[in-house]
């Protein structure tokens, strides 16, 4: 395809429940040729795989469809086209819910739908495990086996490849299941440019470029640590674009008039966020060394990036399993001055106490003092002399059920039986919840690739 001179791309979504207006924002608020949207964390497969075992047409990000349904006119009108991995653990119904609502918003005929499936592997677990893939836990070793009659998601992060493809084929609009964060703007870049998967380099700036993006406002101020003080309007954060041209050096800015600020200090911020060792970022396509960077504040919200170098990727996918884990339940309490950390602390006593009166199997029992030690714990150093209130947070941990329901019966005695001065118990009693504990493993990519599938569809 023709080479454009510079692609502009957009990160809209940072997580699922990010600001719900600022896809409507990038799409309205200046020039952009591609709309990338994250939505999952290793914790949301697990919550989306819950919803799917509830209703089989669920497991995926309903705000997205939601969202496509306001924005999808402007899309078309103004050609942008949207990569989002808002197919969580059903990337097929998710696909199906966008054709309904694209008929609806007028777009039938204009637009394409791509859908990437392949990474879920638990419809082939079994047969993975039989051929030896033991998916071991990266930290302890243990094999996928020992607790494989607890697994409730495991999803291999796919990389840029099949997004590609999908672009290639026409679509405007890719659904997809898991596939790294970076991935999801690599593609675009890799596909616009025509870079080939094995120009070390250029994949290098693609995965940069996705990954200064992949959290959304956390580049442009948001959650920025240096003079938070001093970011403007960060109610109507601008998110981050950035304008990527062929040789893979690219400019981090946002539209004009948005809040929020482009500079060094918050794109660096960004850089260095859960990359593990800069020199060796490993991604699904390639490993990418983050100290080769060149990074020009060129001011007016914009900061140059260029000048990364890149090596082979590895020949695994890391797979993110999510298993069963016991239950948990937490619950809170408000007391207020005078002496409110000695109450909250004797109120703790008397909870433990309770605790091994009844007998209570738990695995854990963790207190935190909100207003002193919740923050950094230990390092909070002496308490306060005279603290105007403190809040009492205590959370179990056990893998029998019924101790953690007792104990979510034991915080609203308290109230009457325990010190005085208390409130904040009207939310009622402690939720117990199913724990979800992760699994982080790898797996021969010749392992995965044969299922990965990758379809398009007209609207």
């Amino acid at each position: 395809m023709a080479e454009r001179d510079v692609v502009r791309l957009g990160g809209g979504q940072g997580f699922w429940g990010d600001d719900l207006d600022a896809p409507v924002r990038m799409v309205e608020g200046g020039p952009l040729d591609y709309l990338m949207l994250d939505y999952l964390a290793e914790v949301t497969m697990s919550i989306l795989r819950k919803l799917r075992n509830r209703d089989p047409s669920a497991g995926y990000a309903r705000d997205f469809v939601t969202l496509m349904e306001r924005i999808w006119p402007t899309c078309v009108e103004r050609s942008v086209r949207v990569i989002a991995n808002a197919g969580g653990i059903n990337p097929r119904g998710c696909a199906d819910a966008l054709e309904d609502v694209g008929r609806e918003v007028g777009v039938a005929g204009k637009a394409r739908i791509g859908l990437v499936r392949g990474d879920d592997l638990i419809p082939h677990l079994e047969e993975l495990l039989d051929a030896g893939h033991d998916m071991a836990h990266l930290e302890t070793g243990a094999p996928l086996s020992s607790i494989v009659d607890r697994v409730r998601s495991a999803n291999a992060y796919l990389g840029a490849g099949p997004v590609v493809e999908a672009l290639r084929q026409g679509a405007d609009v890719v659904v997809t299941g898991r596939v790294a964060d970076p991935a999801l703007a690599a593609a675009p870049l890799i596909h616009e440019h025509d870079w080939a998967m094995d120009d070390h380099d250029r994949m290098a700036a693609a995965v940069l470029a996705g990954h200064v993006v992949e959290c959304g406002a956390q580049s442009t101020g948001g959650n920025c640590m240096a003079e938070w003080w001093s970011i403007p309007r960060l109610d109507i954060a601008g998110f981050p674009v950035v304008e990527v041209e062929p040789s893979g050096a690219f400019t981090v800015t946002k539209h004009p008039g948005s809040g929020g600020r482009v500079d060094r200090a918050s794109v660096s911020e960004q850089i260095v966020y859960e990359i593990g060792d800069p020199r060796r970022v490993i991604t699904p396509d390639v490993v990418a060394d983050f100290t080769t960077i060149r990074l020009t504040d060129q001011g007016g919200d914009r900061v140059r990036l260029e000048g990364i170098r890149g090596a082979p990727p590895t020949d695994s996918y890391k797979v993110s399993v999510a298993y069963a884990a016991g239950w948990t339940a937490a619950g809170t309490l408000l007391y207020t001055w005078p002496d409110a950390l000695q109450k909250a602390r004797a109120a703790d006593v008397v909870l433990r106490r309770r605790f091994d009166r009844l007998g209570l199997r738990l695995d854990a029992v963790h207190t935190e003092l909100v207003g002193w030690n919740a923050g950094h714990g230990p390092l909070a150093g002496d308490p306060p002399t005279d603290a105007p209130e403190v809040q009492l947070r205590v959370a179990v941990r056990s893998t029998h059920r019924a101790s953690v329901e007792r104990f979510s019966r034991e915080m609203a005695p308290l109230v009457l039986t325990g010190p005085p001065s208390v409130t904040g118990y009207a939310g009622g009693r402690a939720r117990v919840q199913e724990i979800m504990a992760y699994w982080p493993a790898l797996i021969p990519k010749k392992a995965v690739d044969p299922h990965v599938r990758v379809e398009v569809r007209l609207v």
